[in-house]
């Protein structure tokens, strides 16, 4: 089977019955992505093997022998697929998910990210097809013929129903639909569990939720009630829980990162000290200002000037 260029962004969608395979025995010169919304998949690239089923990313490197089919026994494969270079910084998200070099799954996704997933993939395949509004400069003069306005929306072609394959030769289709990609594995890889179960030094994955959540938003009305809510813990467990797998209470990391993110917003904001201390979830001023002078040695408006005179002396 041919196998696309290495350059372009090339996205499409399957809806495969049993019989549908792709062998490559010299592999793609670019790289694969196959996520599965129904029915299941067999995948196999140098020497792993994995069955691929709804909420399924697999990735799959370029260089090595590939052969994916739908998977025995099942009536169906659906699933969005897209060839593409990765970027850089890639490669150290899958590093986690690896069954074998360059092959990776990203399983068991959480079913809340499902349609994000497929909207993301909707996107790149839609974005590869992207097209410039002309610009005002380049329409006819006044007394020329008529203005033609923007591009229409057009559908896209299709085969046998399915959308056809999108490739994306500009270079601005090619960066849409590729960042389009980039929040697939980006949502994927933060929301999958490792093979092995790895987190981070913390082994317990109700912990890793709760540090993530205080982290997205330190400056909610976390407690240690919400928070063992929030993992299906009671609160007695959770913070004895929690306090083990981190060192710390579950308030004092709250703290901590309510401190963390303060400090940001006087480094690159003009806010005044009082709405940096309300955003940040410090129930008043005098009390922020007390616990940051504790932390960082400085009150809050002496720190935001040390930082405005450093900057002019630099």
């Amino acid at each position: 089977m041919s196998v696309p260029a290495a350059e372009p962004a090339i996205v499409g969608h399957h809806d495969r019955t049993p019989g549908y395979a792709v062998r490559r025995a010299n592999g793609s010169p670019s790289w694969l992505m196959m996520w599965t919304q129904a029915g299941a998949g067999l995948v196999e690239q140098a020497g792993a093997s994995c069955t691929t089923g709804p909420g399924d990313l697999v990735v799959l490197a370029s260089g090595a022998a590939q052969h994916y089919r739908v998977a025995p026994g099942r009536d169906r494969w659906r699933f969005w697929w897209a060839h593409f270079q990765p970027r850089p910084s890639w490669s150290s998200w899958l590093a986690p998910y690896a069954l074998a070099p360059g092959c990776h799954l990203v399983g068991a996704m959480p079913a809340a990210l499902h349609s994000r997933i497929d909207q993301a993939f909707r996107r790149a395949h839609r974005d590869a097809r992207w097209l410039a509004p002309i610009h005002p400069a380049l329409r006819p003069s006044p007394g020329g013929s008529a203005s033609p306005g923007p591009p229409a929306a057009v559908p896209g072609p299709s085969i046998a129903g399915e959308p056809a394959p999108a490739v994306a030769e500009s270079a601005p289709a090619r960066e849409l639909a590729m960042g389009a990609l980039e929040e697939v594995l980006i949502l994927a890889t933060a929301a999958a569990a490792p093979h092995g179960g790895g987190t981070g030094g913390i082994g317990d994955s109700r912990v890793v939720r709760a540090l993530a959540l205080i982290a997205a938003e330190p400056g909610a009305r976390h407690s240690v009630v919400s928070l063992a809510a929030a993992v299906a813990l009671s609160p007695s467990r959770f913070a004895h829980l929690f306090t083990a797998e981190t060192g710390a209470s579950p308030m004092r990391a709250v703290r901590q990162a309510r401190l963390r993110h303060a400090a940001r917003l006087l480094e690159v904001t003009d806010l005044d000290v009082g709405r940096v201390a309300a955003v940040s979830g410090f129930a008043s001023p005098f009390h922020f200002s007390r616990v940051f002078r504790r932390e960082y040695g400085i009150p809050p408006r002496e720190y935001r000037a040390r930082l405005t005179r450093s900057g002019r002396a630099g």
